[in-house]
């Protein structure tokens, strides 16, 4: 029996990885890696590496501190290397911010308007949910990768071509 291995990666220190098709055609598989990604990234920019019908995760190179955004749906976020916090305002009017009809994560223009709601601290292997009716930004004193699971929308970034022929 083949023995498997599960070996954490981090932004430093990572290896590429692959999958072996066993019976099938490999145009239907993408692999990303989300530390390679992350590290050809901009700081908040939201790079597609897993898609499901209208559904993404992005990955987040997380540094400094984002603008603030929100969706018209409940999004969430993994800390998959390092440490992000993550403000939450409590949106007076999310329809305006975020309409029922617009999907994906969208920018708030601004600071947003509503009562502060609080902030969380996440490290490895933590995740938040991003709720609907909220704005939030992200913010991290060193550098940081995060998975993000959203729809695709206006701020989703696909580089198909360069990650996964690269």
């Amino acid at each position: 029996m083949t023995e498997f291995v599960t070996r954490f990666g981090s932004l430093k220190d990572f290896d590429k990885g692959h999958i072996e098709i066993i019976n099938d055609n490999p145009k239907y598989y993408v692999f990303s890696n989300v530390f390679e990604v992350a590290n050809g990234a901009k700081p908040y920019e939201k790079v597609a590496v897993a898609k499901n019908l209208e559904y993404v995760i992005e990955a987040i190179r997380a540094e400094g501190t984002s603008g603030w955004m929100a969706a018209s749906h409940d999004e969430f976020c993994i800390v998959m290397d390092g440490q992000v916090d993550i403000e939450f305002v409590k949106l007076d009017n999310p329809d305006a911010v975020a309409p029922a009809s617009k999907e994906g994560t969208v920018a708030v223009q601004g600071e947003p308007k509503g009562k502060r709601m609080g902030s969380i601290r996440l490290g490895h292997g933590h995740q938040a949910l991003l709720p609907k009716g909220a704005a939030y930004r992200f913010s991290s004193a060193g550098t940081s990768v995060m998975v993000q699971q959203s729809i695709l929308g206006d701020l989703t970034v696909q580089k198909w071509g360069e990650i996964c022929y690269s």
